[in-house]
């Protein structure tokens, strides 16, 4: 069943809106046409205060299956015998992404470009093609022609230079599938380099945004993965390491990559460029459902509020937080605990930078194998 967002009734401020306060950014991880012709996202703008949007292929392949809205559109531009089935996809995500973008122009203009984005990702078969990726995301950005589009970029190894060349050429790019800290502070140093190539030419930066999309469920998922593989054959010390551990790691990750966000964004290099009106590139807490039924569904959400952050959320968990979600500022505790699941995780024999790498493998797998299932029902419909 293709997921949907309830439009909440006109009601007291609701805990979705109530992020605002601690200067988090609510974006919703899902598109599809009725959004945006039904006016749904107008009321969940005004209503809950949702400020982006996200979309990947699996989200685009998800909605055109899941209703007739793209047939008549679909059987249209079939006429043309010059598109294939990746340029009638093409024709699909650029009219909904305009169409997205326009509804949320008023959060771009009043928040003066710090929200209000929808991201359109270049196709994950580039993901190790640093010029295809290149010259697919500057043509995805020409053909947009909209200001509040991030265009999504994978941070793989051939990813990361294209992300700087757009970057300093002044596209914006939300940068997906970052999964180690390591990597993610690679990306921020990147953003950071391009602000000063642009700064030294001379070029704007106030109209650059960007932000790096830091995944979390899916570290618990792979981690507690193997804790219950180890913890079976694991002497007792060992087995209390791994049970620490057990769906702590994803959010003591992420708390503190944030707190690598805090000194890469600060300091003597950094307020040289806000002088010149650079802006801070956000951390985006992507993968934010929760896939063991044990854990609180919102706990991806509760658990990662926090100043100049953003979580983009998908259907399902939207509906839960704005019900029974409790915002508070939460991504600056338990800085210590952190460390601590980080250290044991180690001592108890389970290595991050192995799952990180693995999880950044099997993330460009699964984009990709989405997209080549998108492709297929393009061309069959």
């Amino acid at each position: 069943m293709t997921p949907t967002v309830t439009t909440p009734p006109v009601a007291a401020e609701n805990p979705l809106k109530q992020l605002a306060r601690f200067g988090q950014s609510i974006w919703l991880d899902f598109i599809r046409r009725s959004l945006m012709t039904s006016g749904e996202l107008h009321k969940l703008i005004e209503q809950d205060g949702l400020a982006g949007m996200t979309s990947n292929p699996a989200i685009f392949e998800k909605a055109i299956v899941g209703g007739e809205e793209y047939a008549d559109f679909i059987a249209e531009l079939r006429k043309d015998a010059a598109l294939d089935a990746k340029g009638i996809y093409e024709r699909l995500a650029i009219r909904d992404i305009q169409d997205a973008a326009d509804a949320l122009k008023s959060v771009y203009l009043a928040t003066n470009g710090r929200d209000g984005y929808v991201s359109l990702e270049v196709s994950p078969l580039l993901a190790n093609d640093t010029n295809g990726t290149l010259q697919e995301a500057r043509r995805l950005w020409s053909t947009v022609q909209r200001p509040n589009l991030m265009i999504k970029v994978p941070g793989t190894t051939a990813g990361l230079p294209a992300v700087e060349a757009l970057l300093t050429e002044g596209i914006n790019v939300n940068i997906t599938l970052l999964f180690a800290r390591e990597r993610y502070e690679e990306v921020a140093e990147i953003y950071v380099r391009a602000l000063e190539a642009r700064a030294q030419q001379g070029l704007h930066l106030p109209a650059i945004a960007s932000v790096a999309s830091f995944f979390v469920s899916r570290i618990d998922t792979a981690i507690d993965a193997r804790i219950d593989t180890l913890a079976a054959a694991a002497d007792a010390p060992t087995r209390a390491l791994l049970e620490s551990c057990r769906s702590k790691v994803a959010i003591a990750n992420a708390k503190l990559a944030y707190e690598s966000y805090h000194r890469i964004f600060s300091g003597p290099r950094w307020d040289a460029l806000v002088a010149k009106g650079a802006r801070v590139q956000r951390l985006l807490w992507a993968s934010t459902s929760t896939k063991s039924p044990k854990l609180r569904d919102v706990l991806y959400v509760e658990e990662l509020i926090g100043k100049d952050t953003v979580n983009t959320i998908p259907p399902a968990t939207y509906d839960a937080f704005r019900d029974h979600g409790v915002p508070r500022a939460s991504l600056e505790e338990g800085l210590e605990d952190a460390r601590t699941v980080m250290q044991n995780l180690a001592a108890a024999g389970i290595s991050m930078d192995q799952v990180t790498a693995e999880l950044l493998d099997q993330g460009v797998k699964l984009f990709a194998d989405a997209f080549v299932k998108l492709l297929g029902v393009v061309h069959a419909a």
